[in-house]
This record gives C-alpha cells, sequence and structure tokens, in this order.
C-alpha cells in the first residue's frame, strides 16, 4: 500500500527518482500511465495495470474504448535503471505540466506524480469535497 509525498527533481532527461519503497513494491518493472482526469502520471504495479484494464474492458463498449485510448493508449512499461531512475515520457511531462520537479504521492494502490503547482491547485480546487466528506465521516 502506497503512502506519503515527497518532492523529487526530473533531470533533463525527464528521469526521477522515485523513493525506494514505492520502487520496491511496484516492482523490477511497472507502469505509467495518465492520470484518471486529473493533470497528473500515475505508476502502478504490473498486476495493477493488469486488473484495471480487465475491469475496462468489461465495461459498456463506448465507455471502455474511451478509457482505452486515454489510459491503456498512453500506458508505458518502465524499469528503473541503476541508480533508481524511471523516464517519464515527454508526452506525460506536458500532460502533467511536469517540467524540473514533481511530487510524487502514494495513494493506497497507485502513485501519482504531479507538477506541485498543479496539485496545489487540484487540492485548492477540492476544499468543498474535503469538508462534505469529512461532515459524512463525522470527523
Amino acid at each position: 500500500m502506497f503512502s506519503g509525498m515527497s518532492n523529487h527533481s526530473v533531470d533533463s532527461k525527464g528521469r526521477i527518482v522515485l523513493p525506494a519503497k514505492f520502487r520496491e513494491e511496484l516492482g523490477e518493472s511497472f507502469y505509467l500511465a495518465r492520470g484518471f482526469g486529473n493533470p497528473c502520471v500515475q505508476a502502478m504495479s504490473k498486476e495493477h495495470f493488469k486488473a484495471l484494464s480487465e475491469r475496462i474492458s468489461e465495461l459498456p463498449a463506448n465507455k471502455a474504448m474511451a478509457l482505452q485510448y486515454s489510459f491503456t493508449a498512453s500506458a508505458v512499461e518502465v524499469t528503473p535503471n541503476a541508480s533508481g531512475r524511471v523516464m517519464i515520457p515527454q508526452t506525460m511531462r506536458d500532460y502533467a505540466g511536469i517540467v524540473d520537479d514533481a511530487l510524487v504521492i502514494g495513494l493506497n494502490n497507485r502513485i501519482e506524480i504531479w507538477s506541485g503547482k498543479k496539485f496545489e491547485e487540484f487540492m485548492d480546487s477540492q476544499k468543498d469535497v474535503i469538508a462534505e466528506a469529512l461532515t459524512i465521516l463525522r470527523l
């Protein structure tokens, strides 16, 4: 289970070092894909990617195709190099607005990689949703 948040630099080749504890859970190779409706890059184990792809294929055809175009087609399998760096493809970095540094966030069964600025904007937009959720949970 992934949890936590940390800042990381992105080198000139578009590579980032993911936290060692995340790499261990992801396995020797894993998948990167565009975020679901958010401007980020997702990282997930091969097992989670396969299970999610199977669930997507079970959706009604038009919904399955839409998710396959936006999620499955963008996905790439990556293997960290000896230094633990993985290359985020330019198209994904452009989609997420990731340039020199990134925020790596553990979210239970996957990791999200965000531009710090985009994540801050997203969290600002979620204030009402968070307040409602806390009310429902009575926290």
